[in-house]
């Protein structure tokens, strides 16, 4: 038995190779991120949402990176339903309001682009969430002595303990939508997540101007097989 599993497991490496094309950056937490996804997915179709029409669109939704897209979006569709119930009763009033406060708690002070770039949030919506928090007292601003032309944020009193209140009902938040994966499936996904984050945030911050032709150039992202 042990012969026939080293035997699979082989096979298994070859087509992980052969996927990636011999990229050398591999690591052993890619491996086990392709054998996670492997063995888990054959036999599990996505939910149909499109109709049967527009055979070119339907081209284009069988493309596993459109599913990629649209299932994310989807989760970050069910994440927002159920922050709204566990907000439901706070003086905080959005998912985006309970990020900056949650961060404030961990930084001493922080100026206000630094934490709207911390919450990958344009620059308009994060003054627009600061300006909510300072008018319920649940963060102040602050004179930096570095920078005469900056502003500084902090949590106050009122803010940290709100904060504290609903901590509670968005731990159970963060387990239920993560629903019916195992552990080693969920340590998969913090992983993935976190590699496309890390990727994301760098176009984020340096390459936000740049249209998305040029993202592509600049990143290495293959373009579309598909041609309209």
């Amino acid at each position: 038995m042990k012969k026939e599993l080293l035997i699979q497991v082989v096979d298994l490496l070859y087509q992980f190779d052969a996927d990636n094309q011999g990229d050398k950056s591999d690591s052993l937490q890619d491996f086990v991120s392709f054998l996670n996804t492997r063995m888990n997915t054959e036999s599990l179709s996505m939910r149909k949402i499109e109709g049967d029409t527009e055979q070119e669109v339907q081209v284009v939704r069988r493309d596993n990176n459109s599913d990629a897209g649209i299932l994310i979006t989807l989760m970050y569709r069910y994440a927002r339903g159920y922050i709204k119930k566990a907000l439901q009763d706070s003086s905080i009033q959005t998912s985006d309001e309970f990020a900056f406060l949650i961060t404030l708690m961990t930084f001493e002070s922080l100026t206000k682009t630094e934490l709207i770039n911390k919450q990958v949030m344009e620059k308009t919506s994060g003054v627009e969430v600061i300006k909510r928090l300072v008018g319920q007292d649940m963060i102040q601003e602050l004179a930096d002595p570095n920078d005469k032309r900056s502003v500084r944020v902090s949590i106050t009193p009122k803010g940290r303990a709100e904060v504290y209140r609903v901590l509670p009902e968005m731990a159970k938040v963060s387990r239920i939508v993560v629903g019916n994966l195992s552990a080693p499936e969920i340590s998969t996904l913090i992983y993935l997540l976190k590699k496309l984050d890390f990727f994301h945030n760098d176009i984020f911050l340096n390459m936000k101007s740049l249209d998305l032709d040029t993202i592509m150039q600049e990143t290495g992202v293959t373009p579309p097989e598909h041609k309209w």
